[in-house]
């Protein structure tokens, strides 16, 4: 790993000689901005049963101090996602000053609309007003909440649906949420964001009232230019082509973030490129392509995990690296041989300059980022040596 310069050179030259400057993919590493989520660094687990791990962070602010230890190994994680109420507090200012002496701040807020007995037949979508009212009023807190934070993003997962066939009007459904997120959508402020996020199933099985990413679009679209579509990778049948899916909303301006994971069957919480990182290379392969294309990205690159089995820092490093590791491989395709070989038909050798760069080791590339980050080259490493795991465990117990 020390010795990495050589292969280094290798990989400069062998990039020059396709006319890609290893100096602008470097940069754009070293831009690169992924934000870790609270939840990953608390006990958590499946519907069954919670596996507690000794030095899980307690509260918000330990939360915080986690997700600082990764921005200080990594360099890439300024911010953090918080969830609304397991991270609620009494002085929104002072956490905020808090976060920042750290040196990462608060990144999106969260609500939840499904840990609560009213919201038993839906939340925006339930034929109960008083539920809906509930949750709008509980959005509009996170609102505010954001607002305080200096946050821009609200990430809303809408779990409602309907288990039985004749439960509800799905029509009637469709209806209540339309009017609740147009009254939530207006107390955003001119720079804020809502990101709609979808889910195929789960903990809906008749019906899922926000079941696809054209459901989010179209919700998107009738709310107007603050609304987004939030891709979460786990949230998907199988088989399905997540990056045509991102193709689309990127070229229609409707791609506002990603919720990174990773799932062997249903639903998420593997680790992000543990179990197709092909898929995931892709998936960044359209976001460089767009951005070499001359739009313009706006994407909020968050990660959506709940760490069960693994140590919970540990595994959040991973989980960056493997991104990182993505994204490096998409920096490099040869994109004038790619547009070459499409225009000529040559299925074959399209093909192959994208596998070419993703079978590339781009690890000395990163650890060069790295060096030029001040960071360790090896964080998860760095990390196991550096004492914050025996620390924090002596004082959470």
């Amino acid at each position: 790993m020390e010795n990495f310069k050589k292969s280094y050179k290798f990989l400069k030259d062998s990039l020059e000689k396709k006319g890609i400057p290893i100096e602008k993919v470097e940069e754009e590493l070293k831009s690169q901005k992924i934000e870790t989520p609270s939840w990953g660094y608390s006990d958590s687990g499946t519907r069954f049963f919670v596996f507690k791990q000794k030095g899980a962070a307690r509260n918000v602010r330990e939360k915080l101090q986690d997700a600082a230890e990764v921005h200080k190994l990594t360099g890439v994680c300024p911010t953090v996602a918080l969830h609304i109420p397991w991270d609620m507090t009494d002085d929104w200012d002072e956490l905020l000053e808090y976060a920042i002496s750290l040196g990462v701040k608060p990144g999106a807020i969260n609500p939840n609309l499904f840990q609560d007995d009213d919201y038993k037949f839906g939340s925006l979508c339930s034929p109960d007003k008083n539920a809906r009212e509930k949750a709008i009023s509980h959005i509009v807190e996170c609102i505010e909440i954001a607002k305080k934070l200096k946050s821009r993003d609200i990430s809303l997962w809408i779990s409602d649906g309907t288990n039985h066939p004749g439960q509800d009007n799905i029509r009637g459904r469709k209806h209540r949420l339309e009017e609740s997120l147009k009254r939530v959508y207006k107390h955003l402020g001119d720079d804020m964001r809502l990101l709609i996020e979808y889910k195929f199933f789960e903990p809906a099985f008749y019906v899922t009232d926000v079941g696809d990413w054209g459901m989010a679009y179209n919700l998107s679209n009738k709310l107007g230019p603050k609304a987004m579509v939030l891709v979460d990778l786990g949230h998907h049948p199988l088989g399905t082509n997540i990056e045509q899916i991102v193709a689309y909303l990127l070229d229609e301006e409707k791609l506002g973030g990603f919720h990174f994971n990773n799932k062997k069957y249903a639903d998420d919480d593997l680790t992000v490129g543990s179990i197709n990182p092909y898929e995931l290379f892709l998936i960044y392969n359209e976001l460089v392509d767009a951005e070499e294309s001359g739009l313009k990205l706006d994407v909020a690159y968050m990660i959506d995990q709940s760490h069960n089995i693994k140590p919970k820092i540990e595994e959040m490093i991973q989980s960056v690296e493997n991104i990182q590791k993505a994204y490096a491989k998409a920096l490099i395709v040869d994109r004038k041989a790619l547009k070459k070989h499409q225009e000529e038909k040559d299925v074959v050798k399209a093909e192959k300059v994208l596998t070419e760069a993703f079978e590339t080791d781009v690890m000395p590339l990163i650890y060069k980022v790295r060096e030029d980050l001040g960071v360790p080259l090896d964080p998860l490493e760095a990390f196991r040596k550096n004492g914050y795991m025996e620390k924090i465990q002596r004082e959470r117990g």
